[in-house]
């Protein structure tokens, strides 16, 4: 059977171009680079201050999303509607107590 380069895109794997394997076949697919995946590892979390600090000076210079100004006012309304039914149900959990 020949080995065929894919990508995975919205949950399926598109191959890049035709295939001729039998209908139902089981693959084995895996990343084809580690180096694509963006993120941290688990050694490069470190929680040391320094480790911190140089986190922190990377997500400062993530670029906020774009939004208009009505988009942010729904947003804005949204945090607020979320925010009241929080304490809300926090209210009403105090009152009744532990069960």
């Amino acid at each position: 059977m020949q080995i065929v380069k894919a990508t995975w895109h919205n949950g399926q794997v598109i191959p890049d171009g035709p295939v001729n394997w039998p209908e139902g076949c089981r693959l084995n697919i895996e990343p084809a680079s580690m180096e694509q995946i963006i993120g941290m590892t688990e050694e490069e979390q470190g929680d040391d201050p320094e480790s911190i600090r140089s986190w922190l000076e990377e997500f400062d210079v993530i670029p906020p999303l774009p939004m208009t100004p009505e988009e942010e006012a729904d947003l804005t309304a949204w945090r607020a509607k979320a925010r009241a039914y929080n304490l809300d149900a926090v209210r009403r959990q105090m009152e009744e107590g532990i069960q």
